[in-house]
C-alpha cells in the first residue's frame, strides 16, 4: 500500500475540500478534456498508427468522435442531471405539515480508480474518469471524478506516453492522476481503499479486481467483453448482412469488445454468406488486405500468437495469412467449427470470425442460451416476429438487429455486460448515475413535536391505525373486467 498511499491520500483530501462538487467545476475540467482532444488529434492519430497501424478514419469515427459527442451530451445536460429532486412524502410528512422536505441528491464518489487490461485504443468515454482497456487504450470522462489514479498498459507505448504525459497538463493535477502500471502494479495499487472501481478487461482480470474490491466492500462496474453471436435467418439481405458484419468483425482488426465474435445460422445460409462475406473483404480491403490503408494490425506480439493459434480450429474459406513481424492476420473466416474448438472457448480479439451451422431458429436460440451470457447479441433477419423472439428469449448485455456495433454510439442507450460479460452500465446519463451515489434526504423544522406523539412510548394500541393510514401507502384502485 506505501506504493501508492501518498497519492490516494492526497486525491482523498482534495475531494473533501469540496472542490469538486460545483457544477462550474465539473464542466471546466469537461471542457479541457475537450480540449484535450481537440489540441493532441494528430498526436492521438500518431500514437495509434505507431502502436497498432490502425486507420485514422477509424480512430476519428470511433474514439475522438464518439468521446466529443459524449463530452458535449454530459455539458449539455450535467446541470439538469445534477439538480436535487423533489419526491412525495406521505400525509405524516407531506399532508400541508411546514417545515418538512423530501428528495434525492446525486453525490460524486470519492476516489474511483480506473482499470484495463492489454491492447487497443480508443478515446471512447466509460464512466467519470479515464482508464485504459484491453481492446482500446484511452477512455475519457463523461463527468469529472474527484481524483482517480489511472493505470495503462505496456504494448501501446506511444498512447501510454502520450496520455501520461499530455493529459495531466490539462486537468487539475490535485483531484485527477495518472500512474502507467502491469498487472502486478495495478493489484498493489487496489489494495488502498477506494469508493468505486471501474474495470473493462478479460473475466479472470475482472475476478482479481473484484476479489481486491471485496476487501474493502467497494462498489465496481465490469465490462468484461465475451463472445458476442451474430444470428443470421434465412429472410434477410445477404449482401448487406455481409458488409455489416464483416465491417463489425474486422473493424480495428477484431480488437473490440462488440465484435460479432461467431455467426449462426443454416447450412444453406453459410453457402450463400461465404461468397458474400469473401466479397465485402475485397470491396473494404481489396485483393490483398496487407496492402490496404484501411485494416490494422494487432496490437501485441503476444496477442498476435494467441490469436493465430484459433486459426487452426475449423476450415478456413477466405483469409488465414499471417505475418509476425508486422502483427498481420488477414481478414479470416472459418467454416466446420466444432463448439469445442479453441476459437469457440474465448473471446476472439482479433480478425477471425467462425460460422456454425444451426438446424433453427430454435437450435439457436437454444445453442446461445446454452453459454455464458454475452456483451451484445446481434440479430440478422428481414422479420420483426425472429427479432423479436431472439430478443424476448435471450439474454446479453446488449442487443443489435441488423447492424453492428452502432448501438454504442448512442449516449440515449446504457452500454453494460450481464453475468460472465460483466455487471454496471454507462454512456450517457448511466455513466453519471453509476459513478454518484444517490442519496436520500429528509429534512423538518424542530417544532410540531405534537405530530411525533403517535409513535412516541409508551405505545398505546388505539394509535396504531390513526398512525398506519398517515405513514402507509394504499393501492391504487383497479377495475376488473369478468
Amino acid at each position: 500500500m506505501s506504493d501508492h498511499a501518498g497519492l490516494v491520500s492526497r486525491l482523498r483530501a482534495a475531494w473533501l475540500s469540496g472542490r469538486t462538487r460545483p457544477l462550474e467545476y465539473r464542466v471546466a475540467q469537461l471542457e479541457a478534456l475537450g480540449r484535450f482532444l481537440e489540441d493532441k488529434k494528430q498526436d492521438i492519430l500518431e500514437a495509434t498508427a505507431l502502436d497498432m497501424g490502425k486507420p485514422s478514419f477509424e480512430v476519428e469515427l470511433s474514439e475522438i468522435s464518439v468521446c466529443r459527442s459524449e463530452l458535449n451530451h454530459t455539458l449539455n445536460n450535467l446541470g439538469a442531471w445534477m439538480k436535487d429532486k423533489s419526491v412525495d412524502k406521505n400525509w405524516v410528512w407531506g399532508g400541508g405539515c411546514q417545515g418538512w422536505a423530501g428528495w434525492d441528491q446525486w453525490v460524486p464518489y470519492h476516489l474511483l480508480p480506473a482499470a484495463g487490461n492489454t491492447a487497443g485504443h480508443s478515446l471512447h468515454p466509460q464512466g467519470p474518469l479515464w482508464g485504459s482497456a484491453h481492446h482500446w487504450a484511452l477512455e475519457l470522462p463523461r463527468q469529472p471524478p474527484p481524483g482517480a489514479p489511472h493505470w495503462g498498459h505496456r504494448c501501446c507505448r506511444n498512447m501510454e506516453r502520450l496520455v501520461a504525459e499530455a493529459l495531466p497538463c490539462y486537468l487539475d493535477k490535485d483531484c485527477f492522476a495518472v500512474v502507467t502500471a502491469g498487472v502486478e502494479e495495478t493489484t498493489r495499487l487496489l489494495e488502498n481503499k477506494f469508493d468505486y472501481i471501474f474495470f473493462t478487461g478479460s473475466p479472470s482480470v475482472g475476478r482479481i479486481v473484484m476479489t481486491a474490491a471485496a476487501k474493502h466492500l467497494t462498489p465496481v462496474t465490469l465490462e468484461l467483453g465475451g463472445k458476442n453471436p451474430c444470428y443470421v435467418s434465412d429472410t434477410c439481405n445477404v449482401q448487406n448482412v455481409a458488409r455489416r458484419v464483416a465491417w463489425g468483425r474486422f473493424f480495428n482488426a477484431g480488437q473490440t469488445c462488440v465484435a460479432p465474435d461467431y455467426v449462426l445460422c443454416s447450412v444453406e445460409m453459410r453457402e450463400r454468406l461465404v461468397p458474400a462475406l469473401r466479397n465485402a473483404i475485397t470491396e473494404f480491403y481489396g485483393s490483398e488486405p496487407r496492402n490496404s490503408p484501411d485494416f490494422a494490425r494487432i496490437v501485441g506480439d503476444k496477442q498476435f500468437k494467441r490469436v493465430r493459434a484459433l486459426l487452426n480450429s475449423g476450415r478456413v474459406v477466405i483469409g488465414g495469412q499471417t505475418d509476425e513481424k508486422e502483427r498481420y492476420i488477414a481478414p479470416t473466416v472459418l467454416v466446420d467449427v466444432q463448439e469445442d474448438d479453441p476459437v469457440m472457448r474465448e473471446e476472439i480479439f482479433g480478425p477471425v470470425l467462425p460460422i456454425l451451422t444451426v438446424t433453427s431458429e430454435e437450435d439457436a436460440i437454444t445453442f446461445i442460451n446454452a453459454r455464458e451470457r454475452p456483451l451484445t447479441l446481434y440479430v440478422f433477419s428481414s422479420s420483426k416476429k425472429v427479432v423479436c423472439r431472439l430478443l424476448e428469449r435471450t439474454s446479453s448485455g446488449g442487443f443489435c438487429a441488423n447492424d453492428t456495433i452502432m448501438h454504442m454510439t448512442l449516449t440515449s442507450l446504457p452500454f453494460g455486460g450481464v453475468g460472465h460479460s460483466g455487471l454496471g452500465r454507462y454512456h450517457g446519463r448511466f455513466s453519471f448515475e453509476t459513478f454518484s451515489h444517490l442519496r436520500s434526504a429528509l429534512l423538518r423544522a424542530d417544532g410540531r413535536e405534537a405530530l411525533n406523539g403517535l409513535r412516541y412510548p409508551p405505545y398505546n394500541p388505539r394509535r396504531l391505525p390513526m398512525l398506519r393510514t398517515a405513514v402507509e401507502n394504499r393501492r391504487a384502485s383497479t377495475c376488473t373486467l369478468l
